[in-house]
């Protein structure tokens, strides 16, 4: 159903929590009786919001348009149709940037990464994106980042969906990650209003646009509990195809990952990997062939004491194997402790 965008317009900018809003709505019949409801009294929202709701649509478009914000209405061209056809659809969404067309992986995870978990999601993002799909996260610290911040040396762009306003940078030393993103012709979406800050609350509404927007979601890591589960929660009821990179047992980074595999979720092991089970998932990427795409991401390395345990040998003996193959040209050691394998060298895996 498509309402009245005047009214939606003004009805966004109170700040509801996207759940309470559309029940609202749906109860009341059009967003302008909600509207009616709060200048008369009937519904309970706080002073700031009910002056919110008051200012005039037109003045509301002109706020946003000097802005660079453009005001996406369901049902309308520019909506993103997957989102629409969600049962608990967003109403409208404030964008910058965009507009996105094509398909969409959600690649996504902890925030307290590990620096493999880190690198594996780089190479991820910028895989997906040679393969010619968009890189669809949350821009937060940890994987997130790591995934858009790979998707950018890709040639598709990518979507940031935030819990705070399209103008409100989280965490704010992403914003230029986030203006990066936009520069190369991405999108940045939120449900909230310009200027409203990242609360709690805004974030499980947001992670049901990442997959719901989303063909397929990727949780790169995950501990027991967070965002990445909601996420990937959110993607099962969606009915969105779900992947996961598997762990150690012990590692509290891998442990949702795990229990996700466990209840059926597709294990990914390595980029190569990932691009051929999206194909069967999505059909043909649009861009490069999944090897092509694989091969120019990278290898995302392994910290030495892990390297140094897929020598299986001892301590002693495996700083000295890791020496031959660093004087060899075989592997080195980046700047972030990761072992790396050079082009066209062999290294030793389990």
């Amino acid at each position: 159903m498509t309402y009245d965008p005047d009214a939606l317009i003004r009805l966004a900018h109170v700040g509801m929590h996207p759940d309470r809003l559309r029940n609202l709505v749906r109860k009341a019949g059009t967003p302008t009786r909600v509207l009616r409801k709060i200048e008369i009294g009937k519904l309970s929202v706080p002073a700031l919001a009910r002056e919110a709701a008051a200012v005039p649509a037109d003045e509301r478009r002109e706020q946003l348009s000097r802005a660079g914000i453009d005001f996406l209405v369901g049902g309308e061209a520019g909506f993103p149709g997957r989102l629409g056809d969600l049962d608990d659809a967003p109403l409208f969404l404030f964008q910058k940037g965009g507009p996105f067309q094509g398909r969409a992986v959600a690649i996504v995870g902890t925030r307290a990464c590990t620096t493999y978990g880190r690198r594996l999601a780089e190479r991820y993002g910028e895989a997906v994106s040679r393969a010619g799909w968009w890189v669809v996260s949350g821009l937060a610290k940890g994987i997130d980042g790591a995934a858009h911040r790979g998707s950018l040396r890709g040639p598709t762009p990518g979507i940031a969906v935030l819990g705070s306003g399209v103008d409100v940078w989280y965490p704010s030393r992403h914003r230029e990650l986030g203006m990066s993103l936009l520069e190369m012709g991405g999108a940045v979406w939120s449900e909230a209003p310009p200027g409203a800050r990242p609360l709690g609350w805004r974030f499980p509404p947001r992670n049901r646009l990442i997959s719901g927007v989303a063909h397929a979601v990727v949780v790169v890591e995950a501990g027991a509990k967070g965002g990445a589960l909601v996420t990937a929660r959110m993607a099962l009821e969606q009915g969105r195809d779900i992947f996961a990179t598997p762990g150690d047992v012990g590692r509290p980074s891998s442990v949702g990952c795990n229990f996700l595999i466990r209840d059926g979720a597709f294990p990914v092991l390595d980029a190569d990997d990932l691009l051929e089970s999206l194909e069967l998932a999505m059909g043909p990427s649009p861009g490069a062939t999944p090897s092509e795409a694989s091969a120019a991401a990278g290898d995302p390395g392994l910290p030495v004491a892990e390297f140094l345990a897929t020598l299986g040998e001892g301590p002693v003996s495996g700083m000295a194997e890791l020496g031959r193959l660093m004087a060899q040209g075989a592997v080195t050691i980046d700047g972030d402790g990761m072992v790396v394998a050079l082009p066209g060298a062999p290294v030793p895996r389990d």
